[in-house]
């Protein structure tokens, strides 16, 4: 894991109370009736910008521990029950801390602290893709699978590493993967700024930044690639609506292709919630469409990420595999001899 030092830095953007997604069973298929109330008070109250778009800037997190995939042992209930919800929360909060008896030797060695976490809670579903309903990607494509067991094949996960290139990019603290995504241990805060005919959404894991236009322009040239893909976006009513396509094939969200299609939607039920969900297209990795909805509750103002190349961690692992090397050599050499 790369080391992280965190100093708080005040962002100078204009702030709004924000928030937390309201979850659905079937997200498209429910009626005005079996909404809950945040939902039901949303429909009758919008939020606007001074120049009449809707509101959606401010410090919001996505944090929860609800996993991507329903777990087998839930089958196909899309729900925990009170007693399950009440089990894994608890289950959290005991594992935010694994530290020994402060001051000891195991506290030195431990991992990090309850003040480093930022694992969020259940939101009460067995899972965050909400179709297929089996809360389950698709199959994967003959062609993803053997395009995926190559590059199974070629990470190296023990070794040797003959340079940095070898470790992934997440720990070169160049980016953590791309769009959409999906919550992990720490570092789960975003801040959305609004202008007139821009979107800027700032992440705090690896600091980066996306600039959405709003203008109605044509995607980039196919032969134009990047990180984070070429984002547009557009208005549907009071929910954001951005398309991104033009990935690069250096970083993979879940395996897909880099000519994957994301669909992403954020619209805003209450003060402090935002309903955000994202479909992801592509033909060469799934045999179908899928979706998932995540919650964005309100937040405080992100940490400085300070990840950076030069970690203990990179160190480490270089100097070992230099070290097994050398050792190699040696005995190679007193083996000739």
């Amino acid at each position: 894991m790369s080391h992280r030092i965190h100093s708080l830095v005040e962002l100078a953007l204009l702030l709004v109370v924000p928030g937390w997604l309201v979850c659905r069973p079937a997200l498209a298929q429910t009626t005005a009736g079996d909404r809950p109330p945040a939902v039901k008070a949303a429909a009758t109250k919008t939020w606007r910008t001074p120049w009449g778009d809707p509101d959606l800037q401010g410090s919001w997190t996505n944090a929860t521990t609800t996993p991507l995939e329903r777990p087998a042992k839930y089958g196909d209930r899309a729900f925990l029950t009170p007693e399950e919800r009440a089990a894994e929360d608890q289950e959290t909060e005991v594992g935010r801390d694994k530290r020994g008896k402060p001051g000891t030797a195991d506290d030195v060695a431990g991992a990090y602290n309850a003040f480093w976490w930022e694992r969020g809670l259940a939101d009460g579903r067995t899972s965050l893709i909400f179709d297929p309903p089996n809360g389950r990607k698709p199959p994967l494509t003959p062609e993803a699978q053997k395009r995926q067991g190559g590059r199974n094949e070629a990470y190296r996960t023990d070794g040797p590493y003959y340079g940095p290139e070898d470790l992934d990019l997440y720990t070169r603290c160049i980016i953590r993967a791309p769009l959409p995504r999906i919550p992990s241990g720490y570092d789960n805060n975003y801040e959305i700024v609004q202008t007139p005919g821009f979107v800027a959404i700032v992440q705090e894991m690896i600091h980066e930044t996306r600039i959405i236009p709003l203008d109605g322009a044509p995607h980039l040239d196919p032969s134009v690639r990047q990180w984070l893909g070429d984002s547009r976006g557009h208005w549907e009513g009071k929910t954001l609506v951005v398309e991104t396509t033009n990935f690069n094939d250096r970083a993979s969200f879940e395996g897909a292709s880099k000519n994957m299609r994301l669909v992403e939607r954020w619209t805003r039920v209450a003060d402090d919630r935002i309903d955000y969900r994202f479909t992801v297209t592509d033909p060469e990795t799934w045999t179908r469409p899928w979706s998932a909805a995540i919650a964005w509750t309100q937040g405080g103002l992100p940490y400085e990420y300070a990840c950076h190349e030069d970690n203990y961690g990179l160190y480490g692992i270089l100097s070992g595999a230099r070290a097994d090397e050398q050792k190699s050599a040696a005995a190679s050499k007193k083996g000739t001899n």
